[in-house]
């Protein structure tokens, strides 16, 4: 059983974490090895110990703490066995690794000749629907595209291996060609929580009232328009819907971007001509350039290693996750906690909850969605994660903003380099707090941008100087361990965060040595 590491410091009484058992009666509190123990807040324990004692485990030991979720063996074994099947890594692995061992290196076509363009693009155009017909307009997109800065592109093709197989699935159950699975890099560059200056929000861009339309809810939490495969089967529904219209994928692509009007104007103010580079220049300007810019990204991707595009690995294969329903409101980050699972990693796989909130509605069905292996464990802990979620919030309920002292407020200037996770752990609080109370609605900063923060612990919120000088005489050392990183030193003492750390000791780099000696308590 592999230990998810996380911290869970609000968790585990101070007296546990010097060595030191509650004294008490409850059987869940006892010690299981020498050096490692097992324990469990009483205010926990009492709600979620079950009937088969299922029970949330907490381990700590010199260098750390961490969650240690149980998981049913068959179940788990069955798991396995599914996994191995849908995503073959195995098999992967091996093709990869003999494929990239090879002694030679192979030629890199860059430029492209006018005839191999041809070429190229008629071999497309004969397994799809579009009209990928060769034209000196589509020609110096596809040259432009080339010219992109290519890790960018090499990053938006490995989000792609991700969302493909997702999209491929839904355009397939609506007799939908697969190439239309461009569209959505042309849309949102397969960001999920893409907003344009208009408002359409999404992978597909969906606006408030056309979201609606398609039954993509929009509340103060969740945003349905973000959620990837409620929005991508809402795209497949109105994309089918506006193919019926025109008989035209072309046509349905120019419909989408402008309308079904804006189209019927321009055919008929080109005489009735109906193939779309007939039409072209009565559409709307940004129209006349979407088409184009699809076909450019279907040529680029369909051609990406003859221009010498290496993307990176996906950051999780979509065939490798599972949705569980939630049954009890649980943030992102206390998942991420137990889970072990990174914050980012979580956020990616669960982009509709704009506060990274999961809400309980009644009538509602809302769905967590992790790495498979993970979501089996969740699921044969779910009493127990609940139990710590609710203990966690209840133990963190304040009044609203408005009500608090303001002595005890700080105001945040977001700076070069910020992000909502690393000012989260500043001031030892979560995300999603810093989002309601400064009514964010996206993970996005700006520098100079103001944050109203409340500070979970007092000496945090007194860190806030980021002087560089050296430490009063109350300075407490650390010795650096073998394993350690700033963030586990972080942890060790309360009131402490990585920039504390940085800043007391005149370091910028998290490199650490056996050996060191850090400054962490002033």
């Amino acid at each position: 059983m592999s230990l998810l590491s996380s911290g869970v410091s609000s968790v585990i009484a101070q007296d546990t974490l010097s060595g030191d058992l509650y004294k008490s009666e409850n059987p869940v509190q006892k010690v299981l090895k020498r050096d490692t123990i097992t324990v469990v807040d009483s205010l926990i324990t009492t709600q979620f110990v079950n009937e088969k004692e299922q029970t949330l485990l907490l381990t700590t030991s010199k260098d750390s703490i961490q969650f240690r979720l149980s998981d049913d063996p068959l179940a788990e074994r069955l798991d396995s066995l599914w996994r191995r099947e849908l995503a073959r890594y195995d098999l992967f692995d091996s093709i990869n690794k003999m494929v990239h061992e090879l002694d030679y290196k192979e030629e890199v076509i860059v430029d492209l000749p006018t005839d191999t363009l041809k070429k190229r693009l008629a071999l497309i155009d004969a397994k799809t629907p579009f009209n990928v017909a060769y034209n000196p307009s589509l020609e110096r997109v596809i040259r432009q595209y080339l010219k992109r800065h290519k890790p960018t592109m090499e990053r938006l093709m490995a989000v792609s291996a991700f969302y493909f197989p997702m999209f491929e699935e839904a355009l397939d159950k609506y007799d939908i060609p697969l190439e239309m699975k461009y569209l959505a890099i042309v849309e949102s560059a397969l960001r999920p929580r893409a907003k344009s200056r208009v408002g359409a929000t999404g992978l597909w861009q969906f606006m408030f009232a056309t979201g609606k339309m398609y039954g993509l809810d929009v509340n103060s939490y969740v945003d349905e328009r973000m959620d990837p495969i409620k929005a991508t089967e809402a795209a497949c529904q109105y994309l089918a819907k506006l193919y019926a219209m025109f008989g035209d994928w072309d046509l349905a692509l120019a419909s989408y971007n402008s309308g079904p009007g804006n189209v019927s104007k321009a055919i008929r103010r080109s005489g009735g001509y109906q193939n779309y580079w007939n039409i072209r220049g009565n559409l709307p300007r940004e129209t006349a350039g979407y088409v184009p810019a699809f076909l450019a990204t279907m040529y680029l991707f369909e051609y990406a290693d003859a221009h010498g595009y290496q993307p990176e690995k996906p950051p999780v294969n979509y065939l490798a996750t599972d949705t569980i329903e939630i049954r009890q409101m649980i943030t992102l980050d206390q998942i991420s906690e137990v889970t072990g699972v990174p914050m980012e990693q979580v956020q990616f796989l669960n982009p509709s909850y704009k506060l990274d909130i999961i809400p309980v509605v009644k009538n509602k069905k809302y769905y967590l969605r992790l790495p498979t292996e993970i979501s089996g464990k969740f699921v044969n802990n779910e009493a127990a994660i609940y139990a710590f979620a609710k203990a966690e919030l209840d133990k963190r309920e304040k009044p609203l903003p408005q009500f608090f002292n303001a002595e005890s407020r700080v105001r945040y200037r977001v700076r070069s380099g910020d992000y909502l996770g690393k000012i989260a752990n500043k001031y030892g609080v979560r995300v999603s707090q810093i989002k309601k109370w400064n009514g964010l609605r996206s993970n996005n900063l700006k520098i100079g941008q103001r944050l109203t923060i409340y500070p979970r612990r007092p000496v945090v919120a007194a860190s806030t100087n980021t002087s560089r000088k050296t430490p009063d005489k109350g300075k407490r050392l650390y010795t650096v361990r073998q394993g350690d990183s700033l963030w586990k030193i972080a942890r060790k003492f309360p009131g402490v965060s990585v920039d504390n750390i940085k800043v007391w000791n005149d370091i910028s780099s998290s490199t650490l040595k056996p050996g060191m000696k850090l400054v962490v308590s002033k």
